[in-house]
């Protein structure tokens, strides 16, 4: 009897084993398209990125919906009905009004250049100064509709979040090889006014719409290529299998080219980031020799050599840009390193007790101002001087080099070096320096995040991540200030409960003191950071020059989440290092 029971349980496993291995035959085909990448799959060669690609294209901006009937537009103080067109970019301005963009003549005089190119004749003829434009009606509907969203039932907002979860099913993930990947953008930007950063001399000017006409389509051959909207056509469909984008095409504004790409979670973005700190990396192991040659060549015969030198100098030194040369009156007017000019330097032999000391002032990348006193050694101090001399105001400082030339020179310093890699390695090595510098291991842990923050800060600082104050900052730190004066009263109160209490009580008192003390420490640790972070943009270095790696390994090593230095989107961009930096990682 036992031996009969024993076959039966031995034929049961082996059916169910049978059984098992047959379902994974039948599903595995389509379970290959939700495996997670492994760093050890094949990679390709020859520049290739991908063998097969199929996606849906980009989901368009919707069409415009003209303005209610009883919402009016007036000119010169009498109702004037504007075309389907001329009303639309009026609605961009109205929108805008109580932004003080549109208080700005640049701004006002490009909005209303682009607007008279959308009126008709008859509109041109009689639109003829802004002043006399009153969108105050427009303004008043938009800011209604706005209240109006904000007010929706449950339900409603329900029946939205459903439906933008059909179009991301639909067009948010393609199939890249034998992934399904992530799409970062596939919705196209609806046509606006162009605001720009800092004072930008294109503020104002109509961002126009993109149709289908206007979009590149990449996919490969063999996949179901993305349709465009009924009774139109994509400008081309490509199947370039050596980039990464998605979609493209080219905005009107400054002519540049936009992409649809994959999400920073997908594998390929992952790959290039690794990459990218990798070569950083590489560079910690040559940068003294570096810096060694190009203090020598600060006393070379050749001035391209010696300016060559300066500004390598400062790029490593001060983690400025190289700079890309444009053409007049094109963009505003933004230098990096290599095409700054002789306004932008003043030389001072003493200044605040130091010597040789440069001033630094222009406009970098976005229009953001760069300005900055910095102590320099005096054999580049006195470089300068030479390049100064006997040059105008406009003329530039480095007459004898270009970012091609810099280009060239750091490749020829290590295999993958560009400007980017320099600043890249200041503000990583800068990070892990001042982390291992300020973290104490006995703080607790908003003390400890206040370090982190602060190490991150000494990152923004030297990359020139600047920021206007928010407009809600005061505000913000009065309530903030609120809760502390109400939290130091609590502590008040339960101090003078503890001294009065019996003896069975007093444990608990103490703890609830204890309690409310670390409850005010964190508020006024918050405090601090927010004030210390007021003028200081951290998330641009945090996501695009600082090794995850050297953050996680540090949450690692000091039982900080994760969750508390990432919000969810980064932990998904940053997955690889999640999965590679241990505790004892060191960039």
């Amino acid at each position: 009897m036992v031996q009969i029971n024993n076959v039966l349980v031995l034929a049961l496993c082996g059916a169910i084993l049978v059984a098992c291995v047959g379902m994974l035959v039948y599903i595995l085909p389509s379970l290959c398209f939700f495996m997670p990448f492994r760093w050890e799959e094949e990679r390709y060669t020859d520049g290739v990125k991908w063998k097969f690609l199929e996606h849906k294209g980009p989901v368009f901006a919707p069409p415009y919906d003209p303005l209610p009937s009883n919402v009016k537009f007036y000119y010169d103080g009498k109702h004037m009905k504007l075309s389907s067109t001329a009303e639309e970019v009026a609605t961009f301005f109205a929108k805008m009004l109580d932004h003080e963009y549109t208080t700005k003549e640049v701004f006002r005089k490009n909005f209303y250049k682009d607007w008279r190119k959308e009126m008709t004749s008859e509109e041109k003829s009689k639109i003829t100064d802004l002043n006399k434009c009153d969108f105050s009606e427009m303004s008043e509907y938009f800011k209604a509709q706005s209240e109006a969203r904000k007010a929706m039932t449950k339900e409603d907002k329900q029946k939205i979040k459903e439906e933008n979860e059909r179009i991301l099913q639909e067009y948010g993930f393609c199939i890249m090889d034998n992934h399904k990947e992530r799409i970062a953008n596939f919705r196209i930007e609806p046509p606006g006014l162009f605001r720009g950063r800092g004072d930008h001399p294109k503020m104002g000017m109509l961002k126009r719409r993109i149709r289908s006409e206007d979009i590149i389509v990449n996919c490969s051959k063999d996949s179901k290529h993305p349709k465009p909207p009924p009774g139109t056509k994509w400008k081309e469909v490509r199947h370039d299998n050596k980039v990464t984008w998605l979609v493209s095409w080219t905005e009107n504004i400054q002519g540049s080219i936009k992409y649809i790409m994959l999400n920073p979670s997908s594998r390929i973005k992952g790959e290039k980031d690794w990459q990218k700190y990798e070569t950083a990396r590489r560079l910690k192991k040559c940068v003294e020799r570096i810096r060694a040659q190009y203090r020598d060549d600060w006393k070379s015969k050749e001035m391209r050599i010696r300016q060559r030198a300066v500004a390598l100098y400062f790029i490593d030194k001060l983690a400025l840009r190289a700079g890309n040369e444009k053409e007049e009156g094109e963009t505003a007017d933004t230098v990096g390193c290599c095409s700054l000019r002789v306004e932008h330097l003043t030389l001072h032999q003493e200044m605040g007790g130091q010597e040789y000391v440069v001033e630094f002032d222009f406009l970098g990348k976005d229009s953001i101002r760069y300005y900055n006193k910095v102590p320099v050694e005096k054999r580049v101090f006195k470089n300068l001087q030479l390049f100064m001399e006997d040059k105008e105001p406009e003329d530039d400082l480095f007459d004898r080099l270009n970012t091609s030339i810099l280009n060239k020179h750091l490749q020829e310093l290590m295999d993958g070096l560009t400007a980017k890699v320099f600043r890249t390695y200041n503000a990583s090595i800068t990070l892990q320096q001042q982390l291992n510098e300020i973290t104490n291991s006995e703080d607790n842990v908003p003390a400890k995040i206040l370090s982190y923050n602060r190490a991150n800060r000494a990152v923004a600082i030297l990359c020139n991540h600047q920021r206007a104050p928010p407009k809600t900052f005061e505000k913000s730190m009065q309530n903030l200030q609120t809760k502390i004066d109400a939290k130091k009263e609590q502590l008040a109160d339960a101090k003078r409960e503890l001294k009065m209490s019996k003896y069975l009580a007093v444990e608990s008192k103490k703890k609830a003191v204890q309690r409310i003390e670390e409850q005010l420490m964190k508020l006024e640790v918050q405090a601090t950071d927010r004030e210390e972070n007021k003028q200081i943009a951290l998330g641009t270095s945090k996501l695009n020059y600082l090794d995850p790696r050297i953050s996680i390994a540090w949450c690692k090593k000091f039982g900080i989440q994760i969750e508390k230095i990432y919000n969810k989107t980064q932990r998904e961009k940053f997955a690889w290092a999640i999965d590679m930096a241990g505790k004892d990682f060191q960039f």
